[in-house]
């Protein structure tokens, strides 16, 4: 085996493998669930469902941590960082966090408190 095959199989395992799971609890990866006009759109009519996670969570973490919490197997995840937006003579107006969109099967819900 070359060097450049050990490399790139190296490289495969980490991509795959959870980074924080064993690290951090379900509880600690996944935060609280979003609520806004526009993520209760799309539980209703996409069933997708949206979570502030940790700032280290990958795919791989929110996937077994949600399948940990509700018992429901996710279809998609989708994670995104959303930027710190600034000061301009006023109060902070938003923190930098990370969320994912988590996309379930038909038939699988989550039941979030408004």
């Amino acid at each position: 085996m070359k060097r450049r095959d050990i490399i790139k199989k190296k490289r495969a395992l980490t991509a795959i493998s959870p980074k924080m799971f064993g690290k951090l609890t379900p509880f600690q990866i996944i935060g609280e669930p979003m609520m806004t006009e526009k993520v209760y759109k799309t539980a209703n009519d996409h069933n997708t469902y949206t979570f502030k996670v940790h700032k280290n969570a990958n795919k791989n973490d929110v996937k077994l941590s949600i399948q940990k919490m509700y018992d429901v197997t996710p279809k998609s995840i989708r994670i995104m960082n959303v930027p710190y937006k600034g000061r301009m003579q006023r109060k902070l107006v938003r923190r930098a966090f990370k969320k994912a969109m988590v996309a379930l099967h038909e038939g699988d819900s989550i039941e979030l408190a408004a």
